[in-house]
């Protein structure tokens, strides 16, 4: 018996769209519990990260199914049972989850700076409200997508801000045109805080908001493993 296992054990090496100690965090609790996988190890250090697995009886389509069930993948591998690429009902969880930690972040810094202005500076031209109310949203979301970095991913102050202005720069700017456009076209960019009309106007603006990065979102983890939560 332990010569026939040491027989059908083997030790081979992937390239994944790991890409932190977050990840091997997320993939530990499957591998370890597999009984197929003898011993396992990632290397963080290449540009791009790579699973070492030995076992018994293990081939690619089962480790990259492994991967696939916490979001992840072999590089340049296709699952034969695999749903075509916008069909990733788990990737679409994740996107949707990470477009709204980032939809928070822009309406703190959009609307807080929208109600700013018009309750102490109403005469601001409706152009310059625009700007700053984008400018805000983007300082604020960057924020908060810094803390969740530092916090879940465990990034040193520094990396997170980086992650996080560089991944999901576009997505915020998307986010705030879209955001900003649609609540000063239905409010006029008069902020009437007594008018419960003016409230529920929100609804929609934050309603295209996520919508309109959400493609892009799901694009980048789907493709590339990159997302900023």
């Amino acid at each position: 018996m332990e010569v026939g296992e040491l027989e059908l054990s083997k030790e081979v090496t992937y390239p994944t769209t790991l890409h932190c100690e977050g990840c091997v965090d997320n993939i530990k609790y499957i591998l370890n519990q597999d009984e197929g996988v003898q011993e396992w190890s990632v290397d963080l250090e290449p540009e791009v990260k790579t699973l070492t697995v030995k076992g018994s009886n293990i081939s690619k389509d089962h480790i990259d199914s492994l991967l696939r069930e916490k979001g992840y993948q072999i590089i340049g591998f296709e699952n034969e049972t695999q749903d075509g690429f916008w069909t990733d009902m788990y990737s679409w969880k994740r996107a949707s989850f990470n477009t709204l930690n980032c939809l928070i972040g822009c309406s703190i810094g959009d609307f807080g700076m929208v109600f700013f202005l018009q309750a102490f500076y109403p005469s601001t031209p409706l152009m310059i409200q625009m700007i700053l109310a984008i400018i805000a949203g983007l300082m604020t979301s960057i924020m908060l997508e810094t803390t969740i970095l530092r916090v879940r991913e465990r990034f040193s102050w520094s990396l997170a801000l980086k992650t996080a202005f560089g991944m999901s720069f576009i997505s915020m700017v998307a986010m705030e045109i879209a955001m900003t456009s649609t609540d000063f076209m239905i409010t006029g960019g008069k902020a009437a805080f007594a008018d419960p009309a003016y409230w529920l106007a929100l609804f929609p603006a934050l309603v295209v908001g996520f919508l309109t990065p959400l493609p892009y979102n799901y694009y980048k983890l789907r493709k590339f493993n990159q997302a900023c939560h």
